[in-house]
């Protein structure tokens, strides 16, 4: 028995020891990635239901003078869109609308499209409506006259998929219209009262207190006045509450979460993100978001008590490799320090160079630079090829892709941007041929199925 006990002890410290150096290594990894440039905002890392990790890195506006604390609230981009989403289910299951009710059963004064698009497709992104005029609205006013203004719809409703902010206003809208309570009185009396959310504030401006405020690597700042408003800001702390007021089913029951969690196809966003749900227990959640400077990302898996939530002030398109990152440590994993962009800090050099010369220079960088910047792995190369793609250069982008699969010949995700490169070329040859060595390479790659099968009708 007494054997017994100091095995049970050395255990227990055993595994102190490693939830310690866990947290150290976190810390290590965060704080280098910080001093690279390369994250400034908040963390919580939660493990075995546990807190692991909770710190804040850079600082709360572009003065650089005052340091964020764990008590600031980021806007979260996207993810606030949760908050529409569950409101809409609520209602749902109070009998008050049913998802597959057309829109012009709650809002009237629209064209004649508002009796073709149900709630479920403002839910899924499938509504065919275009997207906001971002560079002329102001205000909610301003946008609802331009919807009214809409005279046909990019698609039939239910047929594609198109993310846009349109059908995120009209949720909104029709929340309000069935409730008699603006969006923001909803989400603060229905949603965050009842979930704890003390520290959350729904539209903040530039005098809100503790308030992280977004800008860019050139230290220029963003207003926080929005043109469309319901955007739910909040602390560490909150967003873990409405995490696990989703995964407890606190607000809706499971069959309304499910509706919500599964897109409209593979790799695709709906009201939730995205994730899986088996009988009465969501398994993964994961979303993310972006608003001017701010980006937000959270990954849930229940099965293993674990929650990663990152808010940054200054975007650099890295969260995911910073959640990979984390997810390595906990798992006992080897890890990928996050580097630089190369992308981000050459992209005018890349831009005036064609062909090989492209290569050539990358080549010299890695030779120069390979300690700080991502060289290491396939995601530099993926992000100029796309950058190219984008900027309609296409055969330089087949090029670096090209370039990609012979220095990662084992990554299915090269010879995906690959194919996709030949497709939108028209070449749909070489685009089957590659879609084919990926899917080979990653039996998992859905959007390749997808993609094959269509070609080989052709």
């Amino acid at each position: 028995m007494k054997h017994a006990y100091i095995l049970l002890s050395l255990l227990l410290i055993s595994g102190i020891t490693s939830a310690q150096n866990k947290t150290a290594t976190i810390d290590s990894m965060l704080n280098r990635t910080n001093r690279l440039g390369l994250f400034k905002g908040n963390v919580l890392v939660v493990d075995n239901n546990k807190i692991v990790y909770k710190g804040a890195l850079g600082f709360t506006d572009a003065s650089q003078t005052t340091k964020l604390t764990t008590a600031y609230r980021f806007h979260i981009g996207s993810i606030a869109k949760e908050f529409n989403a569950v409101a809409i289910m609520m209602l749902k299951e109070q009998g008050k609308l049913s998802v597959d009710d057309k829109i012009s059963k709650y809002l009237t004064n629209l064209p004649a499209w508002a009796n073709t698009i149900a709630i479920k497709n403002l839910l899924q992104y499938t509504s065919g409506l275009p997207d906001l005029k971002w560079k002329t609205v102001k205000n909610d006013a301003d946008i609802w006259a331009d919807m009214q203004k809409i005279d046909k719809l990019d698609f039939e409703p239910g047929t594609k998929y198109a993310y846009n902010n349109s059908n995120t206003f009209l949720q909104r809208r029709i929340i309000e219209k069935i409730t008699g309570l603006t969006f923001n009185e909803f989400v603060a009396q229905k949603m965050l009262k009842p979930c704890g959310m003390s520290n959350s504030v729904i539209d903040p401006d530039d005098n809100t207190p503790l308030m992280a405020k977004s800008y860019n690597n050139n230290f220029q700042q963003s207003s926080l006045v929005y043109p469309i408003t319901g955007w739910t800001a909040v602390t560490l702390d909150d967003f873990y509450k409405w995490e696990k007021a989703l995964e407890n089913f606190k607000l809706i029951n499971p069959a309304s979460t499910k509706e919500i969690l599964t897109p409209f196809a593979p790799n695709k966003q709906c009201g939730l993100g995205g994730g899986s749900i088996e009988g009465n227990k969501i398994i993964i959640h994961e979303h993310d978001g972006t608003s001017l400077n701010y980006q937000a990302l959270l990954t849930a898996n229940t099965t293993l008590g674990r929650t990663v939530i990152l808010m940054t002030n200054n975007k650099q398109n890295n969260l995911y490799d910073i959640g990979r990152a984390i997810q390595a440590i906990l798992d006992n994993k080897p890890y990928q320090q996050p580097k630089k962009s190369v992308l981000a800090a050459f992209g005018k050099q890349l831009d005036s160079l064609k062909g090989q010369q492209i290569i050539s220079f990358y080549n010299d960088l890695k030779t120069k630079y390979a300690a700080d910047y991502g060289f290491d792995t396939e995601a530099s190369l993926n992000e100029i090829g796309y950058s190219l793609k984008n900027n309609n250069r296409m055969d330089d982008a087949i090029m670096v892709f090209e370039y990609n699969t012979t220095l990662f010949p084992t990554s299915g995700n090269v010879f995906d941007s690959l194919g996709e490169a030949y497709y939108a070329k028209g070449d749909k040859e070489k685009a089957l041929l590659n879609y084919k060595r990926s899917l080979q390479l990653d039996p998992t790659n859905t959007t390749a199925k997808a993609v094959i099968t269509e070609l080989e009708k052709k």
